[in-house]
């Protein structure tokens, strides 16, 4: 059959168009890989309890981009094995789960591959996702069944109840429920935002929730003495309601009381600084004073009635006084000589010397046991001193004597010592000044007593009658009266 040039040309466009329609067809849209059965795909199964819908040709994601398809479902004896198309120019790990879902509420099945370790090696041609790592969708017919079984439980009548209740309650708040559901959105977003450290707060909030349950006990105490706190607010509301009423006024009075006594009572602050480091220091001590202050106090209490309820006729303190004298004698080292002692009938206020005056014999002397050189040192176990500088410094208490020298000059010592005691590190001035006036004659004298003479400090030869043997017995009013000598 002879066809004119003009519609050869025709059928010859019409068969190329057709040819590039078909290969567009073939290798865009339909894909060659899809029409030969295993070029380009490999095939994995997954192990499931049940189908869940899942049906052949069913979409296969990966991460929410499609990777495959469902060639096949098979019933198993333990469930269902559904065979996967995946697409090889694509690496799954193989460390994953599959889950069944379902891409609306009509159905649709799909099966989503969510990686555990994006690490692992990729998937094989013939690998096995176990039963462990896979999952179905629940059936959608018995949770229908079950929300409808509970709507059926609930009574009409209680559930108009509720709904008009609900009504009551929210009707009119459209501006106030707007504000929440803002607010609400907000914070989600910030929460959002804030994610890494409220991941870490959660994180390591388990200490604190391990503490919380390690102090349970102390916890329950601490709401119980709460409790009672309150309780007892609680029943004093009058006496709180007047401490609110009248503190304001009260605080004021003290402000202004504390304004008066501003200029003297820094001064008193800060003194109070340095005798409260001494009592911190001497704590024992007071607790001990005020551990034994009501005994003795009561034993004091005691000895003032001791004949209450008798027929005595003196009823009263009891009081014997023991007068020892001179037993033991008292100690005389460590203070001044008699010559250097001021007049009892002197009134003026001389500064006092520098350095220490004490009894300086031995600490275990018998002359004034409970003397300042055995105070025990607080701060050093053990020691005893009789300045804290000593305490707290290298040196130990060297006595002057044995404080029997009743003759003469009663710090009569050789260990060179000072007197009064300088405190430990200082040195005498070197500087010293002018003397001052000659000590006045020794005060104390030998006198024989036969004849009542004695030599005196200026080498002359006295007689005191009252003092020789057998001489009428001195009232006091005349020992205080000169001596007459000759």
């Amino acid at each position: 059959m002879y066809l004119q040039r003009r519609v050869r040309v025709k059928l010859g466009v019409f068969a190329v168009v057709s040819a590039i329609a078909v290969a567009v067809t073939v290798f865009g849209y339909i894909e060659v890989s899809n029409l030969l059965p295993g070029l380009g795909h490999y095939t994995v199964t997954v192990e499931l309890s049940q189908a869940g819908g899942l049906y052949d040709g069913g979409n296969v994601t990966y991460r929410g981009t499609e990777v495959g398809r469902v060639k096949d479902v098979v019933v198993t004896t333990t469930g269902v094995d559904a065979v996967l198309s995946l697409r090889s120019d694509i690496d799954i790990p193989s460390d994953l789960d599959a889950e069944v879902h379902s891409q609306s509420a009509v159905g649709e099945q799909y099966v989503a591959l969510l990686p555990r370790d994006g690490r692992s090696r990729p998937l094989r041609e013939g690998d096995v996702i176990p039963l462990s790592r896979t999952s179905v969708p629940a059936d959608i017919n018995l949770l229908l069944g079950a929300t409808n079984t509970a709507l059926e439980a609930i009574p009409h009548d209680n559930l108009k109840t509720v709904i008009d209740e609900s009504f009551v309650a929210i009707g009119g708040l459209g501006p106030e429920l707007s504000r929440l559901v803002k607010g609400s959105t907000a914070l989600a977003i910030e929460t959002r935002d804030n994610l890494d450290s409220i991941t870490t707060l959660i994180d390591q909030s388990h200490p604190v929730l391990d503490a919380q349950a390690d102090t349970s006990g102390a916890i329950q105490q601490w709401a119980a003495n709460l409790a009672d706190i309150t309780d007892q607010l609680q029943r004093q509301d009058t006496a709180v309601a007047g401490v609110l009423q009248h503190g304001g006024p009260a605080a004021d009075q003290a402000q202004r009381l504390v304004e008066r006594l501003q200029p003297t009572l820094p001064v008193v602050l800060a003194n109070l600084v340095s005798v409260g480091e001494v009592a911190v220091t001497y704590r024992n001590d007071i607790e001990q004073l005020l551990v034994l202050f009501p005994q003795a106090t009561a034993m004091m209490g005691g000895g003032i009635v001791p004949n209450l309820g008798t027929k005595q006729d003196y009823q009263g303190f009891y009081l014997d006084l023991n007068a020892n004298v001179n037993l033991p004698p008292p100690c005389t080292t460590g203070y001044l000589p008699a010559q250097q002692q001021r007049a009892v009938s002197e009134v003026d206020s001389p500064d006092r010397p520098v350095g220490d005056l004490y009894c300086r014999v031995p600490q275990d002397s018998r002359l004034n046991v409970r003397g300042t050189r055995n105070i025990p040192c607080r701060t050093v176990p053990g020691k005893r001193a009789p300045t804290v500088k000593m305490c707290e410094s290298n040196e130990n208490y060297v006595p002057l004597n044995d404080g029997y020298n009743w003759k003469g000059d009663p710090n009569a010592t050789s260990s060179g010592q000072a007197v009064p005691q300088l405190p430990p590190g200082s040195t005498p001035a070197l500087h010293p000044g002018p003397p001052g006036p000659a000590p006045a004659p020794i005060a104390a004298a030998a006198y024989d007593p036969a004849t009542g003479s004695y030599i005196g400090p200026d080498g002359r030869v006295y007689t005191q009658g009252d003092l020789a043997h057998g001489a009428t017995e001195q009232t006091w009013q005349s020992m205080l009266m000169p001596p007459s000598g000759n």
